[in-house]
């Protein structure tokens, strides 16, 4: 039988978990929040792709003019909060942001990212997705985007963490796309290298050798394919900063790196306005 001073003990500590719990949960509230109160419009679309249905999260700027295209590919934890409040930060600077769902129908019940019971289950659900139906369920939204009637028809692809790989392999797979954007993600083949046509702009973390390191070699298959590849490395930064140096307890390194990272990517994408 637990002493009373014990039995308080152990009861503080099932306090203090389930109090840890929701945080864990709702770790991205803050990304949520902020979506919530912006005044764009938000619209999901179900977009046909290979004899399947893709949902796709499309966000509109408020601009009087017509706009670029940016394809916007989510991390591994799939069409989070998190990415979604991403498409709508790019959407506020000018573009019309197309995301795809790319979990859409491989979730319970036919469900998509949001039908998972844990993170852990959504990263084994894209982990297991075929790169082929991947590129697919891209051209399906960027064909969706390019006949809106309020795009200029410039178009641009981003993705982050593993999407920042897609982005890479995506560029390579399709010809009118105006710029790519690599978020530390991993290269494509070197084979694959000939199919692309537009500039590649790569984002990395001085912190996560396990991607970092891939940018000499892809530096030099990238010359030798004549293609134009721009890397950028930001020290003290970690894996995942876009995303990490924006949430309240960011970093000040992963921080200054978001912040460095958003700028060149708005830099670069100002010229398809």
């Amino acid at each position: 039988m637990p002493t009373p001073r014990l039995r308080a003990a152990l009861q503080a500590i099932a306090a203090t978990a389930l109090l840890a719990l929701p945080a864990a949960l709702h770790a991205q509230d803050w990304a949520k929040t902020r979506l919530e109160s912006s005044p764009r419009h938000h619209e999901y679309v179900t977009v046909p792709s290979g004899g399947r249905s893709v949902q796709v999260f499309v966000v509109y700027p408020e601009v009087e003019t017509k706009a670029p295209v940016v394809v916007l590919i989510h991390e591994i934890f799939g069409l989070s909060d998190w990415a979604r409040e991403m498409a709508d930060e790019l959407a506020a600077q000018g573009y019309i942001v197309v995301e795809p769902d790319l979990l859409s129908g491989a979730g319970p019940g036919g469900g998509g990212s949001s039908s998972f019971a844990s993170q852990d289950d959504t990263v084994k659900a894209v982990s297991m997705l075929d790169p082929a139906q991947v590129t697919a369920d891209l051209n399906a939204a960027a064909d969706y985007a390019e006949k809106l009637p309020s795009t200029n028809g410039h178009l641009a692809v981003a993705g982050f963490c593993w999407g920042g790989g897609k982005s890479f392999l995506f560029a390579t797979q399709r010809a009118d796309l105006r710029d790519a954007f690599v978020f530390y993600g991993p290269p494509p083949t070197d084979a694959a290298l000939a199919g692309i046509h537009a500039p590649v702009f790569g984002f990395y973390a001085g912190n996560d050798a396990r991607i970092a390191a891939t940018v000499p070699a892809t530096t030099t298959a990238m010359k030798a394919a004549h293609k134009h590849y721009q890397p950028t490395l930001y020290d003290g930064a970690g894996h995942g900063f876009m995303r990490l140096g924006e949430a309240p307890d960011a970093t000040p390194e992963n921080k200054k790196a978001r912040d460095q990272a958003f700028a060149s990517l708005l830099a670069e994408l100002k010229k398809l306005q």
